[in-house]
């Protein structure tokens, strides 16, 4: 069962937010995807409550016990997907999360301060020795120049961008207080295009 996990250094960099609708788009396409949430803040567990028993499932594990946790997930029958989604500053957290990942995705601002926490992932990347992508989030309309320094700072650091970047959408902000996903409160709009390219990109890679 293939597993992906989203990891980031800095704290707003859109981890639970990428998790979730990527977890959402592998349900869409019936790949039933389960989150498992790392997060002591439980922002992904907190989405799950107000969406109900509706897929993707969303569980909470602490890192010590997240092997354990994904091995439970397996032995669900109609779980296809595991998406990890792990708290900022937490090493250890993403440490676990790296080694249990047939992917990982590294979520990222396109501005300095964000793209500068990219090093200490990519430490992190090169010792486990996993395929690993930088997605760039929350690009502003017309960023071209900007996504293109963006990737270019990941170059420096040994790491890939992924070729679809999440636009900053009201529909993920809109859909994400009310347990859903931009899909299901826009299906023709820019965001839940954006979910959608985003699974079928990470699907070829973990196929």
């Amino acid at each position: 069962m293939p597993t992906i996990a989203v990891i980031s250094q800095k704290g707003g960099s859109g981890k639970t937010t990428i998790a979730l609708h990527l977890a959402a788009s592998a349900t869409q396409a019936k790949q039933p995807a389960c989150v498992i949430d790392t997060d002591p803040q439980a922002t992904a567990a907190a989405w799950g409550d107000w969406r109900g028993d509706f897929y993707p499932l969303v569980v909470t594990s602490p890192p010590a016990r997240l092997a354990k946790t994904i091995e439970r997930a397996h032995k669900q029958d109609e779980v296809d997907v595991v998406v990890i989604d792990t708290p900022p500053h937490a090493e250890s957290a993403m440490r676990e999360a790296i080694k249990a990942a047939d992917l990982v995705l590294i979520p990222s601002r396109p501005r300095a301060f964000d793209l500068h926490a990219l090093e200490a992932v990519a430490e992190m990347i090169e010792f486990a020795g996993k395929p690993a992508y930088v997605v760039l989030n929350a690009v502003p309309a017309g960023a071209t120049r900007q996504i293109e320094e963006a990737k270019e700072t990941a170059r420096k650091f040994g790491l890939k961008t992924c070729p679809v970047s999440f636009g900053e959408r009201a529909d993920f902000h809109r859909s994400s207080a009310k347990g859903e996903v931009a899909a299901e409160i826009d299906a023709t709009g820019k965001a839940a295009a954006e979910a959608k390219k985003l699974w079928t990109w990470v699907r070829k890679q973990i196929s």
